[in-house]
């Protein structure tokens, strides 16, 4: 099993920031690629950014400038830095990571999501 803990979010000011915190545990191989996606109320689940094992990153246009990506590998977390928040950032956000696993191969495995509401 893998499991996905996420933290961080919650209710803040339009311009404020918060900082998400992805952990993942379980009978983990290697992590590959890393991402966080969001959902907002009615709309389809979106790709916010992405980080893979060797550092690249990669960002959804409406966050660029704004939000950053990390990895800490020895902790299997990721990160997300979340500065200049507008009210068209509330969502409910997700991790997600492509992990391998001994003798189950390679899957991508998603977290419960965390909400962030930015209030105008």
């Amino acid at each position: 099993q893998v499991q996905l803990v996420e933290s961080g979010g919650g209710l803040v000011q339009a311009g404020g920031s918060l900082r998400l915190s992805c952990a993942a545990s379980g009978s983990i191989f290697s992590i590959n690629a890393m991402y966080w996606y969001r959902q907002a109320p009615g709309n389809e689940r979106e790709l916010v950014a992405a980080i893979t094992s060797g550092g690249s990153t990669n960002y959804a246009d409406s966050v660029k400038g704004r939000f950053t990506i990390s990895r800490d590998n020895a902790k299997n977390t990721v990160y997300l830095q979340m500065n200049s928040l507008k009210p068209e950032d509330t969502a409910v956000y997700y991790c997600s990571v492509n992990a391998d696993r001994v003798g189950i191969g390679r899957y991508l495995y998603w977290g419960q999501g965390t909400q962030v509401t930015v209030s105008s």
